[in-house]
């Protein structure tokens, strides 16, 4: 793995101040020259038009090694293929011109993945997103040990979510298991691991990664959503005569402990059905009122 080196370059401003004399020195014996050649001095003022030709190419040549960095940017400089070092401080800079410099940007940027239709760990398919926030840390490892980093990223990226997705069921997971519908922070924990551990190689360093979009598949959403809605009234019911039962028990304990009434089984078997009839029906209970005696 290539490792970032840190650089140290010339002051920019310095560099162009000599540049500028260079330029000012250039015309001055270029225009010497021409007034040797104007008194009939062929040889000095051709000297002098050679030197100035060779200042002006001089000076045109290190005018290519100035480089302006802004915040968060940096410099990637190689010599001839070989890797020189990387500068991070933002200012007007000057390089050997001979040097190819690249600009790698430090900020953080977001990567929106595109919805996938992946299988869950039981089979279904479901989709599936997420966003991924990131930036470059090592930028010689970005810059030399993958091809194409942002799209690295990229790929690697979908690939992790993926995988994510196979790993995990989207709900109704076995008991106490991680599912991806009920642990969003433990998923996103997760998610984010494997996307540092794949991008890692890239000096890329993973700053958040959250999912986006979570449902199931277009062809399997109604069926799911018809087993969500009967789960839930199972639940509801379940919870209702629970309370139901509850309440008949209280209102027996009441009436024995207050010495209200005498039943006997039967009577108290009539009155739990009575009560759980009212108590867990879902339309209005038209009670049927008894003028006789308590057995006719």
């Amino acid at each position: 793995m290539t490792k970032d080196k840190t650089l140290q370059l010339s002051d920019g401003y310095a560099m162009l101040t000599c540049v500028i004399l260079s330029f000012l020195v250039t015309i001055g014996v270029f225009i010497g020259a021409i007034v040797m050649l104007e008194r009939r001095e062929p040889w000095i003022g051709g000297s002098g038009m050679a030197l100035a030709v060779l200042l002006f190419i001089a000076t045109m040549i290190t005018c290519n090694g100035f480089m302006i960095l802004t915040p968060n940017e940096a410099g990637v400089v190689t010599l001839f293929g070989s890797y020189v070092g990387t500068i991070k401080e933002s200012g007007f800079w000057w390089a050997n011109p001979f040097m190819s410099k690249l600009k790698v940007s430090l900020r953080s940027r977001n990567l929106e993945g595109a919805k996938l239709k992946v299988n869950d760990k039981q089979g279904n398919p479901i989709e599936i997103a997420a966003v991924v926030v990131w930036r470059v840390d090592d930028t010689a490892q970005a810059m030399f040990d993958v091809q194409d980093f942002e799209s690295y990223v990229r790929i690697q990226s979908e690939t992790a979510v993926r995988h994510l997705a196979n790993s995990y069921a989207y709900d109704h997971g076995e008991d106490n298991e991680i599912t991806l519908r009920s642990g969003v922070d433990e998923v996103s924990a997760n998610l984010l691991k494997e996307l540092q551990d794949r991008l890692g190689k890239a000096g890329v360093i993973v700053e958040e990664a959250r999912l986006t979009h979570l449902a199931y598949a277009p062809e399997i959403a109604q069926a799911m959503l018809r087993r969500q809605q009967a789960e839930a009234v199972i639940a509801a019911r379940t919870k209702i005569v629970h309370g139901a039962v509850t309440m008949v028990q209280m209102a027996l304990q009441d009436l024995a402990d207050r010495n209200v009434v005498h039943l006997d089984d039967e009577r108290k078997a009539a009155m739990v059905s009575n009560l759980l009839v009212v108590l867990c029906g879902e339309s209005e209970v038209h009670p049927v009122v008894n003028t006789g005696t308590l057995y006719t």
